[in-house]
């Protein structure tokens, strides 16, 4: 998915940022912060990298969400002193032993490592990114995150992706409620069915619709399941499925 890269600067960027994102801001200290942004209900919005840099704070973010994004963040800065404004930079990723001027992507190990240079990013002939993300269950933005998602459904405690202890942001609230009042009823998996598997197909139990199919690789995917309802042989367009993650 192509990405853009903003630049955030000015003396209040870390405070702006840090009353309204789900992880800590202060963790910049220790490489890339990922993190979302949520609505009041405690839905999401959009999920991103924060960057640190020389005097400002980078976003890393999905070019298809990201002009929505600052402007979102735009609404909220008021007086505040802060810019925010699109760069020239592009984002390298890769496997294996990192360059010297890469972070370390904080989600998980198998993801690697990510950097931001002036000169774009040749195409990677080599890493099939899905089959990652699926091996590992890591949701992506657009097709496996939607407006209709709840981080804590999606894995973003697992990811590092919501810090607990690190006061209020929007939607943190329900974000805590959910933590340490209730018990998920939903969320993300891995299932692996009899032959290959195709996004958006709808998942059922006993007949019954029960969750649907996300990405897709060869015969795995990842799947959003209704925990309560998934209590029979599951099935998608005449696969049968099982749940591996």
């Amino acid at each position: 998915m192509p990405r853009e890269i903003y630049r955030i600067d000015g003396a209040d960027s870390e405070h702006f940022l840090q009353g309204l994102v789900t992880n800590d801001v202060a963790k910049l200290s220790r490489g890339l912060v990922y993190t979302a942004m949520l609505t009041p209900q405690g839905k999401y919005l959009a999920d991103f990298f924060l960057v640190p840099a020389e005097g400002a704070i980078l976003l890393d973010v999905d070019a298809n969400i990201g002009a929505s994004l600052v402007q979102r963040l735009g609404m909220y800065k008021l007086r505040a002193d802060v810019n925010i404004g699109k760069t020239a930079l592009h984002l390298h990723r890769g496997l294996g032993t990192p360059p010297q001027d890469a972070f370390a992507d904080p989600r998980s190990e198998a993801l690697g490592w990510r950097a931001y240079r002036e000169d774009a990013q040749p195409e990677d002939q080599h890493t099939d990114w899905d089959a990652v993300r699926v091996g590992n269950l890591i949701p992506e933005t657009g097709t496996d995150l939607t407006n209709d998602s709840y981080i804590l459904e999606m894995g973003f405690e697992r990811l590092n992706g919501v810090d607990f202890k690190k006061g209020c942001y929007v939607g943190q609230e329900v974000t805590a409620r959910m933590k340490h009042k209730t018990e998920l009823r939903k969320g993300l998996v891995q299932v692996t069915g009899t032959s290959s598997l195709t996004a958006g197909s709808e998942i059922t139990s006993k007949g019954k619709p029960v969750g649907s199919i996300l990405t897709t690789s060869g015969d795995k995917a990842l799947a959003y399941l209704r925990f309560d309802r998934a209590t029979g042989e599951l099935e998608a367009d005449g696969v049968t499925l099982t749940r591996t993650a």
